[in-house]
């Protein structure tokens, strides 16, 4: 349990936003129980729509997860010693999201457990058995390499050369998580949205700046509030990062409606009329669409001018409209926009229900939490390290005047 003792010492402030959070999980925790009690029925998920707003979610947070080796494997493979304050943070980042997708899939399947058969009746040739290997690998990889690095730190010890190797390991390890996501969706003959050779690079691309957005976030967030300043060059550089990353997502995103729109094969156009411009009557989804779209367009303007990337105003509008943009596309619309219509050609409405929502907001809220924790964690060593160093060089100091 040690260095967990510097997360129940905190502010008031600190105290009363960790409690806020117990108190959604809270309600999150009913919620969840009489969906067990009583079934999916609850759900707004049904024959035609089978993956809903949960596993958008995962989705989505699996690329928030492998979004963890854009800070790994500069610093710890290119010696990028500007991330050395940061690379932590997205370490642990990496930690919460896989959590949360776990959680994710718990939730869906209805009956946790489901869960145990998976290990009990491993099966190699199924795509879910493989992801389940990817996401657990990923998990402990991830949680002994900040364990390791975070005990050397506060130690004042240079890690143990044996932790290079498993860092290493986890920079590949990333990529799988999402790959293996992406194959999971376009391994299905029967969907036509998700049959596409580039779904795994377009993930890729969609979590490599998703989540450093999330993470620049939580950088100017903690420099506000905690007196953390990660460094503006490794701030910066992430800015560089999403807006690549991001171009890249955008054009993927094209490239697939090009070859829809040019080849007009009726089953593939169906899903993006029914997504951007409503099908058969059926336009919920084209506002939150659009949206997506607009917030796409204004974060690679604010991110492509060096100048408004560069502005301590403008960036965390550009990485909030990042991350937005990303969760309707990827949290929202490729999943259910898969589903519709169905390969029977009918169109079911999808709507996620209070109980999805309140569940969904709670699992939220664990990754806050756990979020809020392991930062705490972070900070208070760098913080007790800082200063067992001013006081060595105090002494030095002193030693030297006598």
């Amino acid at each position: 349990m040690f260095m967990f003792e510097k997360a129940i010492v905190g502010s008031r402030r600190y105290w009363i936003w960790l409690f806020c959070l117990l108190g959604v999980i809270a309600a999150a925790l009913c919620f969840y129980l009489y969906q067990f009690n009583v079934g999916l029925g609850v759900t707004g998920m049904g024959r035609d729509v089978s993956w809903g707003l949960y596993i958008a979610q995962f989705t989505f947070f699996v690329g928030v997860a492998a979004s963890a080796v854009m800070v790994v494997l500069p610093y710890y493979l290119h010696d990028y010693k500007q991330f050395g304050r940061i690379t932590i943070l997205g370490e642990f980042l990496a930690i919460t999201a896989v959590v949360m997708c776990i959680l994710f899939i718990f939730v869906d399947l209805g009956q946790p457990a489901r869960m145990l058969n998976m290990i009990l009746h491993p099966t190699p040739w199924s795509l879910m058995f493989w992801d389940m290997i990817s996401l657990g690998g990923y998990l402990l990889l991830n949680a002994v390499i900040t364990l390791v690095t975070l005990t050397a730190e506060r130690e004042e010890v240079a890690p143990p050369a044996w932790i290079r190797p498993v860092i290493l390991l986890s920079i590949p390890w990333a990529v799988s998580i999402h790959t293996v996501t992406a194959f999971l969706y376009s391994g299905l003959p029967g969907r036509s949205f998700w049959l596409t050779a580039i779904m795994a690079p377009r993930f890729l691309a969609g979590a490599f700046c998703s989540g450093p957005a999330l993470l620049i976030l939580f950088c100017l967030l903690l420099r506000k509030m905690a007196g953390f300043d990660a460094g503006q060059k490794a701030i910066d550089t992430l800015a560089v990062i999403v807006a690549y990353a991001m171009s890249i997502n955008v054009f993927f995103i094209l490239v697939e409606a090009f070859t829809v729109l040019y080849s007009r094969i009726p089953g593939d156009v169906a899903h993006l009329e029914y997504l951007y411009w409503g099908l058969r009557g059926n336009h919920h989804l084209v506002p939150w669409m659009w949206l997506s779209v607009l917030l796409a367009i204004v974060s690679l303007v604010l991110l492509l001018v060096p100048s408004w990337r560069r502005n301590r105003l403008l960036l965390p509008v550009a990485c909030v409209c990042v991350f937005l943009a990303l969760w309707l596309d990827k949290g929202l619309g490729l999943i259910v926009g898969g589903f519709v219509p169905s390969p029977l050609d009918t169109i079911a409405t999808y709507t996620p229900t209070l109980p999805e929502w309140s569940i969904v907001l709670g699992i939220w809220a664990i990754g806050a939490f756990m979020i809020t924790v392991f930062y705490k964690i972070a900070l208070g060593v760098r913080k007790e390290v800082g200063e067992m160093e001013v006081h060595e060089s105090t002494l030095v100091a002193g030693t030297a005047s006598h």
